[in-house]
C-alpha cells in the first residue's frame, strides 16, 4: 500500500492482556492488534444486530482514547522517521494511573472517560499535538471547510487551523468512544449495557504505560494498531 494513502493517528489503548483491553475488544467487535473480528456480545436487552450497528464506528476505529486525531504524512516525512520520533518522544514521559473510567455522553455517544481530572494526561496530549505536528500534513480547503461545522468555538477554531483538529490543547477533553450517535432513548438502553458489560472493570484504575500508534491503510479500512511504544527506556515493540 502507497504510504500517501495511509493515516495515522496517535492514541491510548490498552495493552492487549489486559482485562480492560480484552473486555473493550469484545464490546466494539474488533481487536485492533490482531485486526481479527469478534462476535458481538450478548446483552441483555440488546439484539445482536443492535449492538452490531451501534458499535460499528467505534469498531472500525478500534477501542482507543486518541490523543492526535488522524493525519497523513508531510511531505518528506516517512514512517520509519514518525516511528523514531514517536519512540524518543515516549521514553520522555513516565507511565501514570488513570483514576476509574466512568460512562460519558459526548457528542451524542457514549464513550468512558476518567471520573476526575488528570493533569498529566492532558499534558502528554499536548505534547503529542505539539511535538508531533511537524509529521502532520496540513489540512486541504475542502477538510477544513468540512471540519468546521459552524459550530466551533473561537478556540476550537483557532486549533483547527494551527493544529489540524478542534479539540486539542485547552480544548481537549479525553475519552474512548464506545458507540455512535444514539438518540435520547438508545442513549439510556446503551449505557445500561455498558455499565453490564464492563462491570467490575470500570472500579479499576488503568496503567497509562504506552503510547499507541494506529494505522488506516486506506481510505475507509479500519484502524489496526502498529505499536506500541512503551513510556520510560524500553524500545518500541512492532504488532505482527
Amino acid at each position: 500500500m502507497s504510504s500517501d494513502q495511509q493515516r495515522y493517528a496517535i492514541s491510548f489503548t490498552p495493552a492487549p492482556h489486559e482485562a480492560l483491553g480484552i473486555v473493550g475488544a469484545s464490546w466494539v467487535g474488533r481487536n485492533a492488534f490482531s485486526g481479527a473480528s469478534i462476535e458481538p456480545p450478548m446483552i441483555g436487552g440488546l439484539s445482536l444486530a443492535e449492538t452490531s450497528f451501534h458499535t460499528a464506528l467505534p469498531r472500525r476505529y478500534g477501542f482507543q482514547g486518541m490523543l492526535k486525531s488522524p493525519f497523513y504524512l508531510a511531505d518528506g516525512m516517512s514512517e520509519a522517521m514518525l516511528l523514531n520520533a514517536l519512540m524518543r518522544f515516549a521514553t520522555g514521559w513516565q507511565p501514570f494511573w488513570l483514576p476509574r473510567l466512568k460512562v460519558v455522553q459526548r457528542g451524542g455517544i457514549l464513550a468512558f472517560a476518567p471520573a476526575v481530572a488528570v493533569p498529566e494526561l492532558d499534558e502528554l496530549a499536548a505534547a503529542v499535538v505539539c511535538e508531533l505536528d511537524p509529521f502532520r500534513a496540513p489540512l486541504s480547503e475542502a477538510e477544513l471547510e468540512r471540519r468546521d461545522t459552524g459550530l466551533l468555538s473561537p478556540v476550537q477554531f483557532t486549533n483547527l487551523h494551527r493544529w489540524g483538529e478542534p479539540d486539542v490543547m485547552s480544548a481537549f477533553s479525553f475519552h474512548i468512544p464506545l458507540t455512535g450517535p444514539l438518540d435520547a432513548r438508545e442513549m439510556a438502553r446503551m449505557e445500561r449495557a455498558v455499565s453490564e458489560f464492563f462491570g467490575p472493570i470500570l472500579q479499576e484504575p488503568v496503567e497509562f504505560e504506552n503510547i499507541a500508534l494506529f494505522v488506516e491503510e486506506e481510505p475507509g479500512a479500519p484502524f489496526c494498531v502498529h505499536s506500541l511504544h512503551p513510556m520510560g527506556a524500553l524500545p518500541a515493540r512492532k504488532i505482527a
